[in-house]
């Protein structure tokens, strides 16, 4: 019956809570053992140890003992993981033994797929924020495209959270810390009738920036940045009409209003002299000696706002009804979701006033969600069967701007000036003008030697109007058709066979209008007029000075520009398990498994040269992966140890790269990803201590591919050192281990500490490889002492992140039109990238320092 099934649920999930990967609440190592860890990665309960899948499994209180709140604290628990965010909270990408997509372009969708609570979340952003009060998390290694859809080539991260009670009950707790950190948050939960419960979570935090700023020119007042401030909601209704039938229901609405993200300088080119100059202040961190990596800083150089808006609602059903002549359930989950983002940037990452955009919401996103998936589930004695249908149609809307400062004209002829002493180093800026390149007896065909801002005379000079350069909008729209079964057939006792197929159907289709305002463009259409005779005059530099002058956002080819495209695809997913039990304590299972990630469309300004591409389309992305494991069970029970090797081929991997003017996204023909995951859990014999780590080694490569192999050869040079490499965040080695303890300490207290740490070998933190976007191996600890009473009416906990203070980047990038490291000609290591004519600077999104505070929880 479908109430006892519920309450049979409720329970082994208080007992998950008590051992699985942590050690908290009453219970001792004694009274534990490996059978009672729970998981529902293939859509229904089972042990852990039954399950021919890599799965870390992390309970409410593992979770709270390591501090993790959100998404991207979760990866200090997971070996082979990754999460980072970029130039805005909205922009967070998980990856998985080294496969992820960057999440700046909503266009794209994630390798790693995000489910709370049966929800489809279909962007990680959309799945970043408070995950209010976790019942546990599951992460799924591998391809998961049978259960859960076709955004799961790389994983999955499945989040359930604590579900109404018919049992009274309310928590509060309270937290203090470092950075002027304060929190609040609590729940009730408890029965409004005799068939229906509810739960009801509210919570808000607040804390100041982790980056100090230099403001330069400004405008800007914040002197710092990454503060936190955002409150959240969360109410639930379970309703059990009959003992045959539950009906859950979620509602829940999170509201942030923050400044994020700045950028440090972590390597500083030749531009220097002339950024600083422009700026009032400082502008940028001081260059090291040749160039080399400057001095670890969390001072910021940003003389524009960075606020942040997020808003994150959404509801869903889920409906449960036991068919006992069937010996089977129907679910019904439908959900309706809608996030929106937007935020203002330093687009040049500096205190000089080159170009920015507003928090006015000219520039963000927002995606409209609505999911109906039904699944009929049963069993027999010898077949667990499933067999699902899910539909999905998403909106996306994206608004882009760009604005010129006031050091625009004259950073840009910095430039050009630069580029012509390249070719003759008679070029110089003319003293006491705005933006002018002279030569004696000679000038620039229809530029007449000047830039000027607002296209003012000056020697007759054409320049760039400050204010608005342009502004863009897109409007996407995908309907996903999807077909499943899942089943797992004994053919003896210890033999089990798992065969599960999806068909998925997808349409998508973009509309988008791109339009230059305030005129500009009319450089680009001067230059491009006298193009013959630029070219006469500059020989071999005319192609990169026309280049500067048709940047994306000032190619007068966008003015008024029209988008309009539609495709659809389909996919047939799937995979094939055998697993065979050695006797009761050891399993193994191979498999092979197919992933699929849908196309898309690059919802940004694209061109090859100074041409606008044709079509914004990417093909879909599909990954072949198999698996051998064993899944061991010892020590009278009290022992989990699993190894699995992975070997998995992905076909057209969409990599979204910043090649320092746009976001290009380009499908690499193969990524290889190889290795071995291995994890353990020992409840030991000592009361209250149990250890528990895992560690994954991966060989994550790009295969060998040539211009010709991408879809825009143009593009090859900036990636020219991928073929044959390490793909980006992919160490070679990941490893995590956590230590729990609690027992009781007399007189009615009880007391407890947790520590846990994640090792990360070297891995470059960049999509285009270069080598000073490296980030050196490094540990992350973090680690909380708790004391309360016996039955935890009380707990208080002295926490610590990042216990070490380790410093590291999290993704680095090319500063915005500061230098160059991709040259246009092969070089003699036969890439096009030469270390002595490396200009560029580099730029990095710092991890979080270290952060400490008290927390007070209080329950009933």
């Amino acid at each position: 019956m479908r109430l006892t099934t519920l309450l049979r649920t409720t329970a082994s999930a208080a007992v998950v809570g008590a051992v699985t990967f942590g050690f908290a609440g009453i219970a001792s190592a004694q009274e534990t053992s490996v059978d009672d860890i729970i998981v529902t990665a293939q859509k229904r309960e089972q042990n852990l140890q039954d399950v021919p899948i890599v799965v870390t499994t992390l309970s409410q209180e593992t979770l709270q003992d390591a501090g993790v709140s959100d998404i991207k604290d979760l990866q200090i628990l997971t070996p082979g993981m990754t999460v980072t965010s970029t130039s805005s909270e909205t922009s967070t990408t998980a990856r998985i033994r080294g496969v992820g997509t960057v999440g700046d372009n909503p266009g794209l969708e994630s390798s790693v797929g995000v489910v709370i609570d049966g929800v489809y979340r279909s962007r990680n952003s959309v799945g970043f924020g408070d995950l209010g009060e976790l019942q546990r998390i599951e992460v799924l290694k591998g391809p998961q495209g049978t259960l859960f859809g076709k955004n799961t080539s790389a994983g999955v991260i499945n989040i359930i959270t604590e579900q109404p009670s018919f049992t009274p009950g309310y928590n509060a707790e309270v937290t203090v810390g470092n950075y002027g950190a304060v929190a609040l948050n609590g729940s009730v939960t408890g029965p409004l009738s005799d068939t229906l419960a509810m739960r009801l979570y509210a919570g808000i935090s607040e804390r100041d920036g982790l980056y100090d700023v230099d403001t330069g020119d400004g405008p800007r007042t914040q002197t710092d940045d990454a503060n936190k401030n955002y409150w959240t909601v969360r109410g639930q209704l379970l309703w059990l009409p009959s003992d045959t039938a539950s009906f859950r229901f979620i509602a829940d609405y999170t509201k942030r209003d923050e400044y994020c993200c700045v950028g440090v300088q972590t390597r500083v080119g030749p531009t220097f002299p002339f950024v600083d100059g422009l700026s009032t202040g400082t502008g940028q961190a001081p260059p090291a000696t040749g160039f080399g990596p400057v001095p670890f800083s969390r001072l910021a150089y940003s003389n524009r706002g960075t606020g942040q808006r997020i808003e994150d609602r959404g509801v869903s059903l889920e409906a449960n009804f036991d068919m006992p002549s069937m010996n089977a359930t129907l679910t019904s989950l439908t959900s309706w979701r809608n996030w929106t983002g937007d935020q203002g940037q330093d687009i040049d990452y500096t205190g000089a006033d080159i170009a920015y955009r507003f928090d006015n919401g000219e520039y963000g996103y927002g995606v409209e969600n609505l999911t109906q998936e039904f699944r009929l589930a049963g069993a027999t004695d010898r077949l667990d069967w499933l067999v699902g249908f899910f539909a999905t149609q998403e909106d996306i809307s994206r608004n882009d701007a760009w604005n010129y400062g006031a050091d625009y004209t004259p950073f840009l002829s910095f430039l050009l000036t630069a580029r012509l002493n390249g070719a003759n180093p008679a070029w110089a800026i003319s003293p006491g003008s705005i933006g002018c390149f002279t030569r004696v007896g000679q000038t620039v065909p229809g530029l007449n030697n000047c830039l000027t801002t607002g296209g003012a005379a000056n020697g007759g000079g054409i320049g760039f109007t400050l204010g608005a350069g342009y502004a863009d909008t897109y409007e996407q729209e995908s309907t996903s058709i999807a077909l499943f079964t899942n089943n797992t057939f004994r053919v003896t006792d210890q033999f089990d066979i798992t065969l599960g197929l999806r068909y998925t159907m997808d349409e998508k289709s973009v509309v988008g209008q791109q339009m230059n305002v305030n005129g500009n463009g009319n450089t680009c259409n001067a230059a491009l007029a006298n193009a013959a005779a630029i070219g006469g005059l500059l020989g071999a530099s005319a192609p990169a000075i026309l280049g500067n002058f048709c940047l994306p956002w000032s190619n007068s080819a966008f003015n008024n520009r029209s988008v309009s495209e539609s495709f659809d695809d389909s996919e047939l997913s799937g995979t094939i398990k055998a697993s065979y039990r050695l006797n009761d304590s050891v399993m193994t299972y191979v498999s092979y498994a197919r992933g699929y990630k849908s196309f898309g469309y690059n919802l940004d300004r694209v061109q090859s040269g100074i041409t606008p591409t044709a079509s914004l389309l990417f093909p879909s992305e599909v990954v072949d992966s198999y698996e051998a494991g064993v899944k061991m069970t010892l020590l009278n029970r009290s022992l989990l140890l699993n190894a699995t090797y992975f070997d998995q081929t992905f076909e057209d991997f969409q990599l979204n790269t910043f090649l320092g003017t746009a976001f290009v996204v380009e499908s690499i023909p193969e990524l290889t990803s190889r290795g071995v995951d291995a994890d353990f859990l020992w409840f030991t014999p000592i009361e209250g201590l149990s250890l528990s780590g895992g560690v994954t080694y991966t060989e994550a490569e790009y295969g060998n591919f040539v211009a010709a192999d991408l879809a825009n050869p143009a593009n090859f040079p900036q990636l020219s050192l991928l073929p044959g490499a390490t793909a980006s965040f992919a160490p070679e080695w990941s490893g995590s281990a956590s230590l729990n303890f609690d027992r009781s300490l007399g007189n009615g207290l009880r007391g407890g500490f947790a520590l846990s740490a994640k090792y990360m070998s070297e891995y470059n933190t960049g999509s285009d490889l270069l080598p000073s976007k490296q980030q050196d191996a490094f540990t992350m600890v973090n680690g909380r002492i708790s004391i309360g009473t016996e039955d935890e009416r009380w707990m208080l906990d002295i926490w610590a992140q990042n216990l070490t203070d380790e410093e590291y980047i999290q993704v680095a990038y090319n500063a915005p039109l500061q230098g160059s490291a991709f040259q246009s000609t092969v070089q003699p290591n036969g890439t096009f990238y030469n270390p002595a004519l490396d200009t560029q600077t580099i730029d990095a999104f710092l991890g979080a320092p270290r952060t400490y505070g008290l927390t007070l929880r209080v329950r009933y």
